[in-house]
Order: structure tokens, then sequence, then C-alpha cells
């Protein structure tokens, strides 16, 4: 298939592109790079630079490219800065979604894999939590995703759109060639070993008081090419839906530390701070609906497997991609 990636040059986008490519499929990437770099894009891949903010630049790229289905990745995706400039999160991740998905209806295009996030769901009441669990964000980044998942039902309605939307939970790792580069880095496996590569003193803890068997926040781990490989999954679904991504189980902060200090050798200090607003002790999803359906299962299973194809990709490239003349 030819498929139109957007956000291509961004860490899921970037590792995404590169695993399709590798199933034997063609790849356009649309990127605006403000938050994504060139070189994290596959060479195999064909780069429009644009922005999905102008229904223009993209619905003229889609002509060009003429893709058979598109992955949507673009995304202002910072928890705390959605808080502080809401506004931004409801253009980038709304209203330039409309423009996406206006685009794919001049040019005919009728099936859309949307990168969603368990931010939808919120507070959760019960875990693990399903598809169907109450649905309250609590910032503007978790709302901005869950508008774009109400607008699909209605343009397949409208105009025949087969869509598949996919919450993930914590999403990490690398594949051999690609990883996390993030302008403003906030997750905690790259800034773990940004402690045991000698970039920073120590790695901070949110809160140490929460009643999880270590006192530390609890989050279901994904390895990123499994998520590259559940965008695969759902471009074969047979119907429209929305899944969850996860191990289903979860692995708590101190744990995390503990395990890249193991893998890496190095001691990495940590320095406990306040808790973050709004912060839950645990999320961890039920994905079976994603294995029964879509017939996709993560390969990935430990969590040192995941840090550990992190450690060795930060290990290569500890300047990230800026070596490599990214943008």
């Amino acid at each position: 298939m030819h498929l139109f990636v957007t956000g291509g040059a961004g860490y899921i986008g970037s590792v995404s592109t590169e695993y399709l490519l590798d199933e034997g499929h063609q790849v356009t990437v649309f990127d605006n790079l403000s938050e994504g770099h060139a070189a994290a894009v596959d060479p195999r891949a064909r780069l429009i630079r644009g922005d999905l903010r102008s229904l223009e630049e993209i619905t003229r790229a889609m002509e060009e490219s003429h893709p058979e289905a598109v992955l949507h990745f673009a995304a202002s995706a910072l928890v705390g800065e959605s808080v502080a400039h809401p506004g931004k999160y409801f253009r980038n991740n709304v209203s330039a979604g409309i423009n996406l998905l206006d685009a794919m209806t001049s040019v005919g295009v009728k099936q859309l894999v949307f990168s969603s996030s368990c931010a939808t769901y919120g507070l959760p009441v019960k875990l693990p939590i399903k598809e169907n669990a109450p649905q309250a964000p609590i910032n503007p980044y978790g709302e901005s995703k869950l508008l774009f998942e109400r607008m699909l039902p209605w343009y397949q309605r409208a105009h025949g759109l087969r869509y598949v939307g996919l919450r993930f939970f914590n999403v990490a790792g690398a594949s051999w060639r690609r990883g996390e580069d993030h302008r403003i880095e906030t997750h905690l496996v790259p800034n773990v070993l940004r402690v045991a590569l000698g970039q920073r003193d120590s790695v901070q803890i949110c809160g140490g008081d929460y009643p999880t068997a270590d006192g530390t926040p609890v989050r279901d781990f994904l390895h990123v090419v499994d998520v590259a490989r559940a965008h695969l999954a759902a471009l074969n679904a047979n119907e429209s839906g929305i899944y969850n991504l996860g191990l289903g189980r979860g692995y708590s902060v101190g744990e995390v530390i503990a395990c890249a200090r193991e893998i890496t050798g190095h001691a990495i200090p940590i320095q406990t701070i306040e808790r973050r607003v709004g912060d839950p002790p645990e999320l961890i999803a039920d994905a079976s609906r994603a294995f029964r359906e879509l017939g996709w299962k993560p390969l990935y299973t430990e969590l040192a497997d995941i840090v550990q194809s992190a450690w060795t990709w930060h290990r290569h490239r500890p300047s990230g991609y800026a070596l490599a003349g990214a943008s």
C-alpha cells in the first residue's frame, strides 16, 4: 500500500515509517518539523514538509502522493504545555485534524489510523482500563485527542471513512535506527538514560507516597515497535473502532529506574519532588480487544527489553539526531 504518514518525523511516527517500509509498503511523510527531525525520516520514504494547519498544503500533498490510507501521528503532546496554552492544542490537534479529514475527503482517501492516547480517560475509575471506560480528560491534550476521536464516526457516516483509533499508554524503547529525541523531554525512560549518559545529575520522581508497592506511580509501558506493528494490524481491520494498546500490566517508576541501573551500570541518583496534579497512582490498559479483533500482541513483553533497546539507541546517539543534521 501507499501510506501517508502525518508526523512521520517524530518519535513514534518515524519508527512506524521504518517498520512499514520494512514490511514492503510505500510511505510519504508529511511533517512541519516543528517537533520532529528530518534526519529521523527513513530515506526510503518521501518527506513533504508542510503544515496540517493549512488545508491547502495538506490537500496538495495528498493530491501529489495519491495515498491509499493515512496514519495520523502528528500532534502537540506535552500535557503541561496544554494546560498553559490550550488554544495551541485545540488548533494543532483538532482544527488541523479537521483539515486532514477534509483533505482526505476531497481526494477520496477512505482509510485512517489515528494515534490517540490513554489521556482521553482522565483519572481511571477501574483498572485495567477498557475502551468503554468513562472518558473525562483532565487536561487539554487529552480533550483534544478525544474531540478528534468523536469526529470520526460522523465522517464515516457522511463520507464512508473507515477508521481505527489506537489509544496508547506509555510508549518507550527504540528500533535499531530510531528513538526518542524530543525538544522538551518529559518521558521517564529517556530522562533516566540521560543520567546514565552523564547529561543530567539525577532523575526527578514526581511523588514517592502513592498507594503502590514502592510509593511511585505505576504505568503500562509498551515498546514503540509494537506500536508500529499495531498500526499495520489496524490497516487490516474489518471494521472501524477504537482500541487500547498496552501490555496489560504495570511497572512503577522505581522499577523502571532499577531496571535502567542494572542495564547501564550507572547509579542513577533520584530526586523526589511533589506530585503532579491529577497524576493517578496506576494506569494499566486492558488491550484484549486489540488482541482479539486486530490479531495484535506485543512482542516485547518485558521491561528490560524495552529499556535495553532505548539504552542501545541513546548510547549510540547521545546527542539524538543533532549530529545527523536534524531539523
